[in-house]
Order: structure tokens, then C-alpha cells, then sequence
């Protein structure tokens, strides 16, 4: 997080203003300013107007200067239609990462996606994830299928929360972890332990 205040101090390109304004709030920011527009979206297009992403940005608390929010979303409307599309949004602002990171991403994803059908549900996780050392569990107030929906919900888009996570959502929740993490060892090291890639 202080690495992404340093960030917005030196920013000049828009879009690594924004990505380091979401990241300054923890490896969930990128998804948080999500959900943000996702509520600005009345229509329920899934795509913002100039008028929408201002406003979006606002309510966000990203504070920028009017002619920056106009070419912030000249550079993020790729297809020059006057309006952007929610998960090309949210991929554009992903932290880039190298090929290495994506990789064990990516096999992390698989390992949970039993069915192999791109989205991991409850029960894709069973025998994947013990929900054994859980609180609740332990207690005997939840379940492991109330267990494991809750571990789902943390990846899920926090407005939409339906019980299956894509792989889009995975990477964007690895992807504001990544940022936070500068050595590869130590990302490498991390996925390992929380998945056995």
C-alpha cells in the first residue's frame, strides 16, 4: 500500500494513477472501485458513459482533475464507443505481471476447477480446500458447504456474489496480491503454499 502512494505521487500516465489509487487501499482496491461502478451502472448495461465513470470515480474517492478523467477514459475506451465495458475496465487496471505469476495463477485456477467448466463452485473445492481448522466449523455453527461459500465469496465481485468464481475474478484478485508482493520468490512461494503449485 505505501508503494502505491508513492506511485500516485509520480504518475503520469492515467490509467497507473488510477491502478495505484485502487491498489493504496489493499489488494482488494482493484475490485472495490468494481463494485463501485457496477452501482453507477443504473441502466444495467454493464458498461459506463463518461458521465457514469466520472461519477464512479468520484464516489470512489479517486479525486482528479477534469481534463485527467476525460483522458483516463479515452485510453480505457479502446473501440472509441463512449462507453466502457466493466470487464475490459477491470483487466486494463490489473497490475502487469510476468509470465511466471500468470502461470501459477493460472494453475491454481485449474487446480480448483475440478469440472475443468471455468467457473469453480463448492463443489469444485471439496477435497481441494479443508474448511477443517475454520472457526465456524470447528464450533459446529456452519457447515463445510457454508464454509467453503464463504471462502468463494473472497474472490467473487463483491456485488454479485452467486457462489462461482470465474477466472477473470481470480486473476483480479491475484492481481492486486501480486502488486503488493515485489520479489517473484515471494509470490512464487505464497501460491505454493496456499494451492501446492
Amino acid at each position: 500500500m505505501q508503494k502505491a502512494e508513492k506511485m500516485k505521487a509520480t504518475a503520469k500516465d492515467p490509467v497507473e494513477l488510477l491502478r495505484a489509487h485502487c491498489l493504496a487501499r489493499g489488494a482488494s482496491g482493484i475490485k472495490g472501485l468494481g463494485r463501485t461502478f457496477k452501482i453507477m451502472d443504473d441502466d444495467g448495461s454493464r458498461s459506463l458513459d463518461l458521465k457514469e465513470f466520472k461519477k464512479g470515480l468520484h464516489d470512489y474517492g479517486v479525486l482528479l482533475e477534469v481534463e485527467q478523467q476525460n483522458e483516463l477514459f479515452q485510453s480505457l475506451d479502446k473501440d472509441g464507443s463512449g462507453s466502457l465495458d466493466f470487464d475490459e475496465f477491470l483487466r486494463a487496471l490489473r497490475p502487469p505481471m510476468n509470465n511466471m505469476r500468470k502461470g501459477l495463477i493460472t494453475k491454481a485456477f485449474r487446480k480448483l476447477d475440478k469440472t475443468g467448466d471455468g467457473v469453480v463452485t463448492v463443489d469444485d473445492l471439496k477435497g481441494v480446500y479443508s474448511v477443517k481448522k475454520h472457526k465456524k466449523y470447528l464450533s459446529g455453527e456452519w457447515n463445510e458447504d457454508q464454509c467453503l461459500r464463504e471462502f468463494l465469496d473472497s474472490f467473487d465481485s463483491p456485488d454479485d456474489k452467486d457462489g462461482k468464481i470465474t477466472e477473470d475474478e481470480f486473476v483480479n484478485y491475484y492481481s492486486g496480491v501480486s502488486a503488493s508482493i515485489d520479489a517473484d520468490v515471494y509470490f512464487n512461494l505464497m501460491m505454493k503454499n496456499a494451492w501446492g503449485v
